[in-house]
């Protein structure tokens, strides 16, 4: 599932400065979606890229704006605001005589969204009719509960994105967390850009992959010459205890570091990591591989710390130059032997037990650590075949 957030940036939010702050500390954090009233559509669009959901109702909306603003589409429509959804209108007690349903139905080009604040359980069930005409149900608590949520994603399909109203990153995890399955996408109402940020974080958090790292002992490491060695710059800084997963055999990748470290030869570069030779697999978000030949300006890398966290990173820049290598052999605790080439350099270090360690100080009796899984691959995808690899 993709998660992402809205950042709600209406009238109620202040006068168009206030909102265009809101908007401006959202773009740079990363959220996906700015839920505006239909008179600022293009006032986002000069702002930045991102996606614009729009307020329509049939109350007199921004009319001072409207004359200021050109008219612009925008990539969503939300219903509900002034009307039964909010509670501006009283919900019918027959549904089939709703004007925000009928509403809904009468989009049928852009995509619709349906607003609605849960007074009760009445609207409860006014979110589950809405969920079934609106392409995003954005659903507002009073008193955040986690309850109402619960009952509106065990009851509601895929057929609409779940959206949860909060105030908070920490409300935003909980929204993200609840019945194992979670809302697809948060609607975030908050003027401070560390919650902002925070939410944004707390989005990528709950998308990223946790990896089981294990132990293997180095049972040879030998010099073989030269081989055309790539080093994968990225867009990122990372941490001291952060590297890539590469190796020569797909079902086992080594752990290496990036180039944090100080060395009285280089200057560190913590962008970096001297990933091995060209044939190498390296790891990608999605929880692929691609041979380190094939990286280029603008892909996607995974990045991992020694605890298996994961991240994405955008790769700046690939350097391919010839240098002496290093094969290093590790077999794992099920006597399965995997290998990889590494630079004859000190620079370039992997983890064991013991703390990082440079390859050129590796012995046979070390454990390293790696991320092993017995699949084989094809392109990439992991695929149920016997391919042998040694």
């Amino acid at each position: 599932m993709t998660r992402s957030v809205w950042l709600k940036a209406d009238d109620a939010v202040g006068d168009w400065e206030a909102r265009k702050r809101r908007i401006t500390a959202g773009l740079e954090a990363g959220v996906d979606w700015v839920l505006v009233d239909e008179s600022d559509v293009e006032r986002v669009r000069e702002l930045g890229s991102v996606n614009v959901a729009a307020f329509r109702s049939g109350g007199d909306v921004h009319v001072m704006d409207a004359e200021e603003s050109e008219t612009a589409e925008p990539d969503a429509v939300v219903i509900g605001k002034k009307g039964e959804g909010d509670g501006t209108v009283d919900l019918p007690e027959d549904f089939s005589g709703s004007a925000d349903l009928s509403a809904l139905r009468r989009e049928d080009e852009t995509p619709t969204g349906a607003y609605i604040r849960i007074l009760d359980e009445y609207y409860e069930a006014f979110a589950e009719e809405a969920a079934a005409e609106a392409d995003y149900t954005v659903v507002v608590g009073e008193d955040w509960t986690i309850i109402p949520l619960e009952n509106l994603i065990a009851r509601i399909g895929e057929e609409t994105d779940l959206i949860a109203g909060v105030q908070s990153a920490e409300e935003a995890r909980t929204a993200f967390e609840t019945l194992e399955i979670g809302a697809d996408a948060v609607l975030l109402d908050s003027d401070d850009p560390d919650t902002i940020r925070e939410t944004v974080a707390v989005r990528d958090r709950s998308e990223r992959e946790h990896l089981d790292l294990g132990w293997a002992t180095v049972t040879e490491i030998a010099q073989t010459g030269s081989a055309d060695r790539v080093c994968v710059d990225t867009g990122s800084l990372m941490d001291h205890d952060e590297g890539m997963l590469v190796g020569s055999m797909s079902r086992g990748l080594f752990f290496v570091h990036a180039e944090t470290a100080e060395s009285p030869y280089v200057a560190s570069r913590p962008f970096r990591v001297n990933a091995g030779a060209v044939h190498a697999y390296v790891r990608t978000p999605d929880g692929g591989t691609k041979y380190l030949s094939e990286l280029e300006s603008g892909d996607e890398v995974q990045l991992v710390d020694t605890e298996g966290n994961t991240r994405e990173a955008i790769v700046g820049r690939v350097k391919i130059e010839s240098r002496p290598m290093f094969r290093v052999e590790a077999e794992t605790a099920d006597g399965d032997r995997v290998a990889t080439l590494l630079q004859n350099a000190e620079t370039i270090k992997v983890r064991t037990r013991e703390g990082r360690k440079a390859v050129t100080d590796l012995e046979a009796g070390d454990e390293v650590l790696l991320y092993y899984e017995a699949v084989a691959r094809h392109f990439g995808e992991a695929v149920e075949e016997r391919i042998i690899e040694k």
